[in-house]
Parts: structure tokens; sequence; C-alpha cells
């Protein structure tokens, strides 16, 4: 019965469903996961990136992390094409609002019309959706810091904490867990690298496989968006297996023994 209705975004089926919106968000699954969490002063980008192969000459910038202005920056999950679109588009608008009003757009502002542009890619025929989902880390005068995700729909909302990508589900029940509205940046980088190190496809975590960021402010309360280099990264790296091997085996003692003997 899908099939009938799939060949265009502008056709509802008889549930009620976009197949082709649908089929965007499947997408989104077979990309590394990205998490951010919302701290009490900042906020922490982390995503995983997927070597296609050894021999390609990695690139200068960020694959996952993009700065959208001085108060906002974003992680990505999907099609990369697609995101740089939508990239150059939210820097476009936000360079405009602050030509016009002479001060920084809003996050929610930014992130409202980029989720515009992708909801009208939902309506109207001969166009697909946009095959990538957004993290947006941002600071503004009104609300502090936040964090927002949206989809290919064009949805959003605002988070404490959550992930995109592969294993999204699994990552997300680990910040439940162990999320606590208290948490500071480097605590909440920890929890980053703990949750990636038991969502991703790969048993040992490397800075090739890793990057964070964080949107902090700095001590003359300007703001300050650090991607980590990979010698921080494997520093980090470091000083957590020991405390996620511990949490391990206490986890394990607690098990009790069954008695197999009968």
């Amino acid at each position: 019965m899908a099939r009938r209705y799939d060949s265009r975004t502008t056709i509802f089926s008889p549930e009620g469903r976009l197949h082709q919106v649908e089929y965007a968000m499947k997408a989104i699954n077979h990309a590394g996961v990205c998490i951010g969490i919302l701290a009490t002063d900042g906020i922490v980008l982390a995503a995983e990136k997927k070597n296609v192969s050894q021999l390609l000459e990695p690139g200068r910038q960020s694959e996952k992390m993009y700065k959208i202005d001085d108060h906002v920056a974003v992680a990505v999950a999907g099609i990369t094409a697609d995101a740089n679109i939508l990239v150059n588009r939210s820097r476009l608008i936000a360079q405009r609002h602050y030509f016009t009003y002479q001060e920084p757009i809003t996050v929610e502002a930014l992130v409202q019309e980029i989720c515009d542009v992708k909801q009208g890619y939902t309506q109207y025929g001969g166009l697909r959706p946009f095959g990538v989902s957004f993290l947006y880390a941002g600071w503004d005068k009104y609300h502090g810091f936040q964090l927002y995700q949206s989809d290919p729909s064009g949805n959003f909302g605002g988070w404490k904490a959550t992930a995109i990508g592969a294993n999204d589900q699994a990552a997300t029940s680990i910040l439940k867990t162990d999320y606590s509205t208290d948490i500071s940046v480097e605590k909440a980088i920890d929890l980053c690298v703990k949750v990636l190190s038991k969502t991703m496809d790969s048993t040992n975590l490397s800075s090739e496989k890793l990057e964070l960021a964080t949107l902090t402010k700095s001590a003359d309360d300007k703001l300050v968006l650090t991607v980590l280099t990979r010698r921080q990264v494997d520093d980090r790296l470091k000083q957590v297996a020991p405390e996620n091997k511990e949490e391990g085996s206490t986890s394990a003692a607690s098990v009790p023994a069954t008695n197999t003997t009968s």
C-alpha cells in the first residue's frame, strides 16, 4: 500500500502519513550519532565521525560541527551536502538580521526560519526533503544557553539533552538516566564520551572517530566556541576510560549469581 503513495512528498497515504518525509528521517539513522547536552555554564556537542576510507585525506575543518554565528553552532547528522546548503542559509539569515537590526538574531528565531525552509521542501511538488537533522547550540540575552533539535520534516524543539543519528534511542536512554540539571560543561563532556562509548559501533574510541565542541562564556563575558583538538580528545578519553571500567565492574558485581546445580 505504501508504494502507491511514496512517490511524492505532497501525497498523503490513507493513514495520513507522508512516506517520503518518513524515509528522510530514516536516512538520519545511517549517520554517525550526535549528542547535545545543556549544562549550567555552556553547551557540549559531540559527534561520531565515520571514516569512509583510510586513503581519504581528512578535511581541515570539522566534518560534523559548524559555526553559524558568534553565538550559534550546529552539529549535523545526515547527508553532508544537504547540511552545507542549510548551514550556508543559516549564516546568511544571521548576517541579514544583524545588518538590519544591529543585534544578533535570537537562537529560536534562527531555528524557526531554517525549519520553515525545511518544511517547505515537504509541501511543494518537485522537491525532496533535506536528509539531515541538526542540533543547535546557542546563547542569547533573552534565554541564555539553549539547545534545539530539528528533523527533515521541519519540526523542532528545545532540549536539555538529546541525540540524533544511529543508535539515538540507546543514547537518549542513557542521557535520561545520567543527566542532571546542575551538570557542568566538564561533566557533560565526560557524559558524552560515556554515551558514545556505549552506542558507537566501534569498541575503541579515538580522536579519529570522535569530535567534541563546547560553547561557553569566557572570563570577559564573551562567547567562545571551542572544537577540541585530537590531542585534547585523546586526553579526555584517557581520563574517562578508567571510570567506565570501574562502573562496568561495579554493575557486574551487583548482579546476583545464579545457582546452576539441580
